[in-house]
């Protein structure tokens, strides 16, 4: 299988880097509906630029429409698309279950990709994408290569393989949107998991090595390239649309190296320049990630959430205007640089050598002198984090060139003739300029010269073949200009390849749906007695994750057992109550009672009615939502759906397969039994906010550091009728308290 690399561009000059550095496809994103949102992205003019060059040079673009899609917004984004497919994209990234089923329906033949945002992590889910018409998935980053190469599915596989790393699942976290009302199911994560954080143990600090508790490394796979080549991975994937136009060029160029020399057996060894070019692009330290079994230790650094560059000497002495370096690595004047311990930086505006005189560059093992502007200490490390010579390098740049064979005939009876082929498609255009020669005939070398000037296009000739007669006149300029001509147009066609726009313009008529006949109180518990305390207050309807629990109270009253939404093996369940919280277990809804949990942010009547149709009985909607939004996706129904919303309660805020209390408390490189000592484990924020952990099935949860409390009258006039109370740490009196405020 033919390996791609896939680049992101998150501005034209980006683009322009990774399609000349050796992509095979490049993802980008529009103004709107795209996971990132405060990256420079393309409008609707930049966008079709966008797809005719990547086009013109061979190269597929895939656009991200992959943020979850409230009602209000679902006419607006399917237009968006049309204008997409029209411009000839060769796929669209979605994750909203909802505006999936709408474009499968109405463009049958657009290319869709489950996004990762989609919680791609088990063979199940992937034979329900499978079912959806998705020609291709984007996995989840928790997977191992072993994992991955046990998928079974007709889709291709997408993986990321190098860049940044959410700790929380793809499309599970919720902290931005709860924290600051900026979610990243929308596009404008605002990075909490690169903020300070302390552990809690029973309420006291736990010391550790640094602060940033929640904050991994990027992942670089480049000494893993053999293992990638043989795997069943189709598209190479890189992080990157907020990284710079240099950084992204620079990457693409080493995995181009990288899978070009394993596909002609003479393999690229990265060497110590690369590497070093690399950190100083950007570093926050590398690690080969979960896709290669990584370890608590190296797939987190806690010390620094941002770019720390490269080590280039160290602080000797500090002065009242002057702070004297000794490096090991050249320093120049327009340098960024940045003291480790002392976490700060500057830009090396002037720059003096031992005399103090000012200078423009100092080499390695030498002694340099900067302004005194950061607050630092003797013996600070010091990072280069931005090379201004290797940036000045790496912004030129060769274009690539595209191969062509041309034929030519030519008489005086049918003129010339040329025809220009690149592998894909055949121009031929005729111009009649050939005479008889009186004199000095045209000779094939001098066409071969003139039609070998490609000037400006990004065609180079690799071969030229040749039929006339000897004694043939023609004329240069004309002979030029039919060269101009044909190579213009195919330019043209290679700019406009696509495949042609079918559109579906019927409605599919909803089916048969679930509604709610009157008003109904859920509660999600985690002990008996909460369970009790809920039974006593007049909760007739339960959530619990524990099953042994769920077994003894399920033939006494209505419980449901809460499944795991990272849910990688699936049991064999039969007449049993199941709250699903990822899209793999829906094969549940053939042979039991089930409800959809809010992990699969649902904010649309498309994908509730799209789960209703797969027989689930009761959809709860994204804790997203408000009440405006809710009201325009319940007007879309006559009868109300039987919809649930979260009134109560601390919402999961994030869910990792890292754990700190690993890392931290046990110290231990595997899987840890912190959690079971009988200690209260939190998180505290430098607000001082304080967020619960909890450990199940080797999995962190992180919840919100306050209950949410919804006054439901406004939601029950709009037709909502069942209320879920969150509980975690609540004991039985605080739930009838909190139970009997609400039955108020």
């Amino acid at each position: 299988m033919k390996k791609e690399l896939l680049a992101p561009a998150g501005d034209f000059e980006t683009l322009k880097q990774a399609i000349h550095h050796g992509a095979d496809a490049i993802y980008l994103g529009g103004k709107k509906f795209g996971a990132r949102k405060f990256a420079s992205n393309f409008d609707e003019e930049e966008m079709v630029s966008a797809i005719k060059y990547c086009h013109l040079y061979g190269v597929k673009i895939y656009v991200t429409v992959n943020t979850m899609i409230y009602e209000e917004e679902l006419e607006e984004v399917v237009e968006y698309v049309s204008f997409l497919h029209h411009a000839h994209v060769d796929a669209v990234i979605i994750q909203d279950l909802g505006l999936i089923k709408i474009l499968r329906e109405k463009f049958p033949n657009l290319e869709l990709h489950a996004s990762t945002q989609l919680h791609n992590h088990n063979q199940e889910q992937l034979k329900f994408l499978e079912e959806l018409g998705i020609k291709r998935v984007v996995v989840a980053r928790e997977l191992s290569l072993d994992e991955i190469n046990n998928l079974n599915t007709t889709m291709e596989i997408e993986c990321f393989i190098h860049g940044a790393l959410c700790v929380c699942y793809s499309g599970q976290c919720l902290f931005s949107s709860l924290l600051l009302g900026r979610s990243g199911n929308r596009g404008s994560c605002a990075g909490i998991c690169r903020l300070p954080f302390e552990l809690l143990e029973d309420g006291k600090k736990i010391e550790s090595e640094g602060k940033y508790l929640l904050s991994p490394k990027e992942l670089n796979t480049m000494d893993h390239i053999e293992e990638l080549m043989r795997s069943n991975i189709a598209s190479f994937k890189i992080e990157g649309r907020m990284k710079s136009p240099t950084t992204i060029g620079f990457i693409v160029s080493l995995y181009r190296k990288l899978i070009d020399g394993y596909e002609k057996k003479e393999p690229y060894q990265i060497t110590e320049e690369d590497k070093k070019n690399l950190k100083m692009l950007f570093n926050r330290e590398f690690t080969d990630g979960y896709l290669f079994h990584s370890t608590v230790y190296n797939l987190m650094n806690i010390k620094s959430p941002n770019h720390i560059g490269y080590p280039i000497g160290k602080v000797v002495s500090i002065k009242k205007d002057k702070i004297e370096l000794e490096l090991t690595e050249e320093l120049n004047q327009e340098d960024g640089i940045r003291f480790l311990e002392s976490e700060t930086g500057m830009i090396v505006n002037f720059l003096y050598d031992k005399s103090m005189k000012l200078t423009n560059s100092i080499d390695k093992n030498c002694h340099a002198f900067i302004d005194n502007k950061a607050i630092v200490q003797v013996g600070d490390i010091v990072m280069k984090t931005l090379d201004h010579k290797l940036l000045k390098s790496l912004e030129q740049y060769s274009l690539k060139k595209i191969g062509v064979l041309l034929e030519a005939n030519a008489s005086v009876e049918n003129g010339f003739t040329l025809t220009v082929i690149d592998g894909e498609n055949k121009i031929t255009k005729t111009a009649y300029i050939v005479q008889q020669a009186r004199e000095n005939p045209t000779t094939k070398e001098r066409i071969i010269v003139q039609l070998n000037k490609t000037g400006s296009t990004p065609f180079i000739v690799e071969n030229i073949k040749i039929e006339m007669p000897e004694d043939l006149f023609i004329p240069i300029s004309s002979l030029n200009e039919l060269r101009r001509s044909v190579l213009e147009e195919l330019m043209t066609v290679r700019e406009n390849k696509g495949i042609e726009v079918i559109e579906n313009n019927q409605n599919n008529n909803r089916e048969e749906y679930p509604v709610a006949s009157k008003l109904n109180y859920t509660a999600s518990i985690y002990t008996r007695e909460q369970l009790e305390a809920c039974i006593e207050s007049g909760i007739n309807e339960f959530y619990t994750t524990d099953f042994s629990l769920y077994q003894e109270y399920k033939d006494k009253i209505k419980i449901y057992y809460r499944l795991s939404r990272i849910n990688q093996h699936h049991r064999n369940y039969q007449k049993e109550r199941l709250l699903i919280g990822e899209y793999g277990s829906l094969l549940y809804a053939k042979e039991n009672e089930v409800v959809s949990d809010y992990f699969l942010n649902i904010a649309n009547h498309k994908a509730v009615d799209y789960l209703f149709s797969k027989n689930v009985s009761r959809v709860t909607i994204s804790v997203e939502n408000n009440l405006t939004q809710l009201k325009k996706l319940l007007d879309a129904y006559e009868v109300k759906p039987n919809l649930e919303m979260i009134i109560y309660g601390r919402i999961e805020a994030m869910v990792m397969k890292y754990c700190p209390l690993s890392l931290i408390v046990n110290k231990k490189e595997t899987p840890c039994n912190c959690c079971r000592n009988g200690k209260k484990y939190q998180l505290k924020d430098r607000n001082n906010a304080i967020y619960p952990l909890r450990q199940e099935n080797e999995k962190t949860h992180i919840f919100y550091h306050t209950p949410v409390e919804i006054e439901v009258d406004d939601y029950i006039q709009i037709g909502i009728k069942a209320f879920r109370f969150e509980f975690i740490e609540e004991s039985g009196e605080e739930i009838k308290s909190i139970i009997k405020k609400y039955r108020k």
